[in-house]
């Protein structure tokens, strides 16, 4: 269950940055509050997850996920260049957060 909650911080924490990104430094009212209540969302599911996973754990995920999910989209649909420095970038991240799971750092 705890990763379920944590899937679900994740995806609330990548929706809310995305929609920050359309905010336009808060200046539009609707992106702006798809950005708050994100985030409560997202801390609250990060809080949830923190009673069955280590902290480390849960917050190395949470955040190198997001990261990395938030990069792809930069990429995929706002017209963000992919260098090999952010690919390498990425797939640190990623391998990051394998190495953290088979550590048995649960």
């Amino acid at each position: 269950m705890g990763y379920l909650l944590l899937a679900g911080a994740i995806a609330a924490e990548v929706g809310a940055t995305t929609a920050m990104k359309y905010s336009e430094g808060f200046s539009k009212l609707w992106p702006s509050l798809l950005t708050l209540a994100g985030y409560v969302v997202s801390f609250s599911l990060l809080a949830q997850t923190l009673r069955t996973l280590s902290i480390g754990t849960a917050y190395a995920i949470w955040a190198g996920v997001g990261t990395a999910a938030i990069a792809a989209i930069g990429i995929l649909f706002m017209g963000e260049g992919l260098t090999a420095a952010k690919a390498a970038g990425i797939a640190l991240i990623i391998v990051g957060v394998v190495v953290l799971n088979l550590g048995g750092a649960h």
